[in-house]
């Protein structure tokens, strides 16, 4: 794909810095070096985090929400760049990249999510920047370039965050420019060809106007190799860039303007094979076609068939109006007007080899509009509330090619194939939601809830289906409508106790809702009768506990939860015909389980006067179904499998991770910082349909850091390793048994390693 050299990028950052004010530096002499102080402090005494998980600036410590947050800073130190490096350091999360797609996140909060990336599927986990809902997981795998602060909210979020938040909901929020000005530039490398560069530079404008804007722009060559070519994949290009302008005349008076815009240009993404893949020939039957090797280590070797200037290039943009006014001492209104738009072109070689059996083009435009309208209340002591009026529309028409000349033969001789469907999906919601939070006795606070869904959803779609020779005449063209409302309450109630000023506890009980939908893989007749599925419900019960020392030294955030749910939105991959020699193959997505899941949060951390900083976070779940409704589980059926659904899809029994930092304190007033961290996950499971091959056994990475800070806080340099030992394991799968008998698996960075130098002015 494009590549541009390191000098360009970092020619493009200074470039744009340079447009600043030449009083930018002095303005901001002081404050460089208040930030090597406050770090400093930091390593001694615990910060206290503000977060705004109901729709309110609130301290972490006061909220009756299982949260796990992180500023910009920490991102850092998890050594992530992009939303996914939060993977391993939230108790019962699993983020990864979506299957096949090198923009696509997938992420599941204790157990639950959407193990499908098809564009008709509606995530079970809400991504929120700056209170803007991102309604595809397709650029969903944000670069963290200018966050101000991420925060991981777990458990059902249906009354104030709506549907598609029945996991939880993971929210961005980007820095805003303000009274002072600030800025910085980045540039970095490292192995695989790795080279970044970064910028911000935000201040005041004159007046009640201050503005910012903030990029960056990250490559690298790719870690898989197709070894007939040379030709590296799994590889980064992307360029982001975001401006904000601000409107501040008064207290009472707030309004933010933000325009962003990421364009990314990469090369396929490759997993392995890690099944015997097969052709079915009419007359000698089953073929096979490549035979993995047993129990062989991953090499990161990947054969594909499609040529190198077959990628995948995605343009997101956005454009958000953020306006808030304070009404009186007691009332305040905010408004959230946004835009957005994704056009995505992707090549995906589902069986990730020479053979076409599962090649699929995927392009796809969507759009999205909403508002959001918040009435927000607070009394000054013990009465706070906020009501809203929500809309999102949201249309995605889509086209896609699915290529298969070697599925097929007769006698030998491969028999054409291809595939091709347009479909077009319009949703249209709309809610309405209150919450109030009423301190009714001293200590005592009671939080309660409501919110309101209408989902509406038109769906078109036409597949034809195109054969060589000699069965042209069975090409066909099959098309289906589909158009249906679902409307669901999601209510949320907490009891929370302030024992002490350090002590909060809290029971609760919240429901979430994800609304139904068809079939994107609807391919024939039969099974566009069969194409809609209904929503998914989960109410979950929690019990919390968060304590902080009076030294704020010590700090630990415990949650128990019991989760109810129903209706899992399953695609599974089936034989329609087994006993034929001309099989036919289908994806249905039916409503086939109830799930019960159990489990147990732990996150604490400790620092030292030393400068010593201890942190931990542990999670159990124990995930399992209490019913799965699937033919295949029948014993008279054909395709009979006992073992088929044991296991929940990525919902390992732990996740824990133990991180420790140290600062050293130099005499000249600068710092140096080391850090490292080990992460650990127990048994995972990658697809619906349980098969050995597409699972993880239990496995840790470790991660290490160090950071120079300068005394005046002007320079920072920051290097480290990931993944140290180099281990090999896979991340997510592709289950496509039907076709070929394809099962992929995707794998973790090798050990990878970096070096980055930034300039604060």
């Amino acid at each position: 794909m494009k590549r541009t050299h390191l000098s360009s990028a970092i020619g493009l950052v200074l470039g744009l810095v340079l447009v600043a004010p030449l009083q930018a530096q002095q303005a901001n002499g002081d404050a460089g070096a208040k930030t090597t102080a406050a770090k400093q402090a930091d390593a001694k005494q615990l910060q206290e985090v503000t977060v705004s998980a109901r729709r309110r600036d609130e301290s972490l410590e006061k909220v009756p929400v299982a949260i796990t947050a992180f500023s910009g800073e920490d991102m850092k130190d998890l050594q992530a760049n992009s939303i996914d490096g939060l993977q391993g350091a939230v108790p019962n999360m699993n983020i990864v990249q979506g299957r096949g797609s090198s923009s696509a996140v997938n992420i599941f909060i204790r157990g639950i999510g959407q193990p499908d990336a098809l564009q008709t599927f509606d995530p079970g986990v809400g991504m929120y920047v700056d209170d803007v809902y991102y309604s595809r997981i397709q650029g969903g795998l944000i670069n963290l370039f200018d966050v101000e602060r991420v925060e991981v909210l777990r458990g059902p979020q249906g009354t104030l965050y709506g549907k598609n938040s029945t996991g939880g909901a993971v929210k961005v929020v980007t820095k805003n420019p303000g009274d002072t000005t600030e800025g910085s530039v980045e540039a970095g490398f490292g192995n695989y060809g790795r080279r970044e560069g970064k910028f911000y530079l935000g201040g005041p404008l004159g007046g009640a106007w201050s503005a910012s804007i903030a990029g960056g722009i990250t490559q690298t060559d790719g870690y898989v190799t197709d070894p007939s070519t040379g030709h590296k994949y799994n590889d980064e290009d992307s360029k982001s860039v975001r401006g904000k302008l601000r409107y501040h005349p008064s207290e009472n008076f707030d309004a933010v303007l933000s325009l962003d815009y990421t364009k990314q240009d990469t090369g396929l993404t490759l997993g392995q094979p890690v099944s015997t893949l097969k052709r079915t020939d009419l007359v000698f039957g089953s073929v096979a076609l490549y035979t993995p090797t047993p129990d062989q280590k991953y090499d990161f070797k990947t054969r594909t068939s499609f040529s190198p200037d077959k990628g995948q290039q995605l343009e997101h943009k956005g454009a958000a109006l953020s306006l808030d006014w304070k009404l009186s001492e007691q009332w305040n209104l905010k408004s959230i007007s946004a835009f957005r738009k994704l056009d995505s072109d992707s090549y995906i070689d589902i069986d990730a080899s020479q053979f076409e059996l599962g090649d699929v083009l995927v392009d796809f435009h969507q759009k999205q509009a909403s508002q959001e309208l918040q009435l927000q209340y607070d009394n000054g002591s013990n009465l706070q509330a906020v009501y809203g009026l929500y809309y999102l529309r949201e249309t995605v028409p889509s086209h896609q090619e699915a290529y298969a000349d070697d599925l097929f033969a007769l006698a030998g001789t491969p028999i054409t194939f291809l595939r091709t469907i347009d479909d077009d999906l319009t949703t249209t919601t709309y809610a309405g939601f209150a919450h109030m939070n009423w301190q009714f006795v001293p200590s005592w606070t009671l939080a309660a809830g409501v919110r309101y869904s209408s989902d509406h959803k038109d769906y078109d779609r036409t597949t034809s289906t195109f054969w060589g020779q000699p069965f042209t005449a069975i090409n066909e063209t099959v098309a289906f409508t589909g158009d249906k409302r679902w409307n669901a309450w999601t209510p949320t109630i907490s009891l929370q106790k302030q024992f002490n000023p350090q002590t909060m506890g809290y029971v609760s009980a919240s429901r979430g809702f994800k609304s139904g939908g068809f079939n994107g893989r609807a391919n024939s007749t039969a099974e566009t009768r069969t194409a809609e599925y209904n929503p998914e419900y989960v109410w979950t019960y929690e019990l919390g506990l968060k304590w902080r020392s009076a030294d704020n030294k010590l700090q630990a955030n415990l949650a128990a939860f019991h989760s109810d749910y129903t209706d899992f939105q399953a695609r599974v991959s089936e034989v329609q015909n087994p006993g034929s020699i001309t099989p036919t193959f289908a994806f249905p997505v039916i409503n086939a389980a109830k799930l019960k899941m159990d489990g147990v949060e732990f996150e604490g951390a400790a620092v030292f006067d030393d400068g010593t900083r201890l942190s931990a976070q542990v999670g159990y779940l124990d995930a399992r179904y209490a019913k799965f409704v699937d033919h295949r589980l029948d014993p008279s059926d054909p395709l009979y499998n006992p073992r088929l659904h044991d296991h929940v899809p990525f919902s390992p029994t732990w996740t824990s991770r133990v991180a420790a930092t140290h600062v050293f304190n130099l005499g000249s007033g600068s710092a140096i910082t080391v850090g490292a961290d080990w992460s650990y996950r127990s048994e995972t499971w990658l697809s619906v349909d349980n098969y050995d091959a597409l699972s993880q056994k239990a496995y840790s990475v470790t991660g290490l850091f160090g950071i120079y800070d300068s005394a005046d806080g002007h320079w920072q340099f920051r290097a480290g390793v990931r993944n140290l030992g180099d281990k090999v394991y896979k991340t997510d799968g592709q289950e496509f048994s039907s076709v070929g008998n394809i099962r992929t698996a995707y794998y973790g960075m090798p050990r990878n390693w970096y070096a980055n130098v930034r300039y604060n002015f």
